[in-house]
C-alpha cells in the first residue's frame, strides 16, 4: 500500500512542481552552458539581494527568439523566497535554476573563471558556440548587440 501512496503523491505533486526553481549543481554547470542547437541561449544570473536583476529578467523574459533560462545565485535552501519573487515578477513560467550542492564560488567558477560572481550578468551562447556576456543593467541596445547573430 506503501508505494501506491508514493506514487499518488508524486502524480498530484508533479504538475505543482512545474515553473518552481530547480537545483543547479556541479554536475549541470556543462549541460547548461551547453550551446543551443540552433539560436540563442540566454541565461540571466540574479539574486534576492540584486537591485538591478528584476528589470534584467523582465527584458531578457520579452526576448522571443531565444531561449531564456534564469539562474539564482541564492541557494536552493531558499527555493520558497525565490519562487515568490519569480512569481511576483510574473517569470514563472520560465526555466529556473538555484545554485545547490558545490560552494557558490565553485560554481561561480565552473560557470565561468573570470566572473567574480557578481549580479545581474547575462550570458548568451550562440549555436555556433560564441559566448557574450554583460554585467549590471541592460539597456534594449545592449540586449540587442548580446543577442545578435554574428555575420559569417
Amino acid at each position: 500500500m506503501r508505494p501506491w501512496l508514493c506514487a499518488v503523491v508524486l502524480l498530484v505533486a508533479a504538475p505543482a512542481m512545474a515553473g518552481q526553481v530547480q537545483p543547479l549543481t556541479t554536475g549541470d554547470v556543462a549541460t547548461l552552458l551547453k550551446p543551443p542547437s540552433q539560436g540563442v541561449k540566454v541565461i540571466e544570473f540574479w539574486a534576492l539581494d540584486c537591485a538591478y536583476c528584476e528589470a534584467n529578467m523582465k527584458a531578457v523574459a520579452a526576448l522571443e527568439t531565444a531561449r531564456v533560462i534564469l539562474v539564482a545565485t541564492d541557494n536552493i535552501a531558499h527555493a520558497a523566497a525565490l519562487n515568490k519573487r519569480l512569481a511576483d515578477m510574473g517569470v514563472s513560467h520560465l526555466p529556473a535554476r538555484a545554485y545547490a550542492g558545490a560552494s557558490r564560488q565553485r560554481l561561480d567558477y565552473l560557470i565561468d573563471p573570470n566572473w567574480g560572481g557578481i549580479t545581474p550578468r547575462t550570458l548568451v551562447i550562440h549555436a555556433d558556440g560564441t559566448r557574450r556576456s554583460a554585467v549590471g543593467a541592460l539597456t534594449p541596445q545592449r540586449l540587442q548587440t548580446l543577442v545578435a547573430t554574428s555575420e559569417r
